[in-house]
């Protein structure tokens, strides 16, 4: 039996709505350069595997992704000049998370995950999940969680993936720990030879508007990919989908 919402009819997603009160996971992420080797889908394509992995652990539902973002930025996205980038002004975020959490609410469902995988995303999703709940009011069955699952990687995870000492994740855009996990869960998106060789970006503590686009890499990427394997992204994979799924099973009482 199917965990993808969108693979269900209507009559089987609410018999499992009614009966079981499954846990629903809703992935968020972004359409957004992702280097040369790497896909534009980056972002929701992890959030939804990593998505599918929990439900699997739990008992629960995964709703297709949001798979436009908000706006990439230089130090953490490397901007939105790129080709391919196509990115959503905040207020259409808020109200598209904010209409998805009353739909969800509508269908009867209880405990809803907000999976996060594009770091722009955070506060522009927590405003809507917080309108949506306001729109609720206090009567409401609806709980809701929302997470960006890279918090759930493990320092012991973290420094054995990086023995030279972890960048930080807003440098980690389209290097290792992406292309790890794509490894890991859609290795044939990945084109291993054409990680570039561009030096790590190195950012002032500001920023200036309109973008100095000569900040970025010129590929895109902010820190090295040298070095992704599969082998590190089952690793990584393995915490996150552990620690989510812990948090899941703490909070909503399973």
């Amino acid at each position: 039996m199917s965990i993808r919402m969108d693979q269900l009819s209507w009559v089987e997603y609410e018999r499992r709505v009614r009966e079981e009160s499954p846990v629903v996971f809703l992935p968020c992420g972004a359409t957004e350069q992702h280097g040369p080797h790497l896909p534009l889908g980056t972002d929701a394509l992890l959030a939804s595997a990593l998505c599918e992995e929990v439900a699997a652990q739990v008992g629960g539902l995964v709703a297709p992704a949001l798979s436009y973002g908000y706006k990439s930025q230089p130090k953490c996205g490397g901007g939105n000049h790129f080709c391919g980038t196509t990115s959503l002004d905040g207020q259409t975020l808020i109200a598209l998370v904010r209409d998805a959490v009353r739909e969800f609410a509508r269908h009867g469902v209880t405990r809803l995950v907000l999976v996060d995988g594009h770091y722009e995303n955070q506060w522009f999703v927590t405003e809507g999940i917080e309108l949506a709940m306001r729109d609720l009011g206090p009567a409401t069955r609806l709980e809701v969680m929302r997470l960006e699952h890279w918090d759930f990687c493990t320092e012991q995870t973290l420094a054995e993936v990086f023995p030279d000492g972890f960048p930080g994740f807003a440098l980690e855009h389209a290097a290792l720990i992406e292309t790890s996990l794509m490894l890991h869960y859609l290795p044939h998106l990945v084109r291993l030879e054409l990680i570039p060789d561009d030096a790590p970006a190195d950012f002032p503590p500001y920023d200036m508007y309109p973008s100095r686009t000569a900040w970025v890499p010129p590929s895109g990427v902010l820190s090295s990919a040298r070095g992704s394997t599969a082998q590190k992204g089952a690793r990584m994979a393995r915490d996150i989908g552990q620690g989510i799924a812990a948090a899941v099973r703490k909070e909503f009482g399973l």
